[in-house]
């Protein structure tokens, strides 16, 4: 179950697209990130997170975007189910194995 969310999906978007304004037209970053942070009742670490996040998903910033990591977990959790399933297939082809050779000795 996942954790349940501190803010709205709005205010991420909007302290974002705030940030990265008022650094385009004030230049300096982590002022802007303090100021903004401070208006909006957040985390000044937390909105550099946002505006990282949001930097690499345009790809003005190299990174992984946030498409590609969940495809990344996506398939991690495919991997381990098939390997779940091949382990489990092993042991019954293992058992019908074994009961072959019992009837064929008796």
């Amino acid at each position: 179950m996942p954790a349940p969310r501190k803010y709205s999906e709005e205010l991420p978007e909007r302290a974002t697209r705030m940030a990265l304004d008022g650094i385009a037209t004030e230049g300096q970053r982590m002022a802007v990130i303090c100021r903004i942070a401070g208006q909006l009742d957040v985390r000044p670490e937390g909105l550099r997170t946002w505006i990282n996040r949001e930097e690499i998903d345009v790809g003005t910033v190299p990174g992984r975007t946030s498409d590609d990591a969940q495809r990344i977990v996506e398939l991690e959790r495919e991997v381990r189910e098939l390997l779940r399933a091949n382990e489990i297939l092993k042991t019954v082809s293992a058992f019908f194995v074994a009961a072959e050779l019992d009837r064929k000795t008796k």
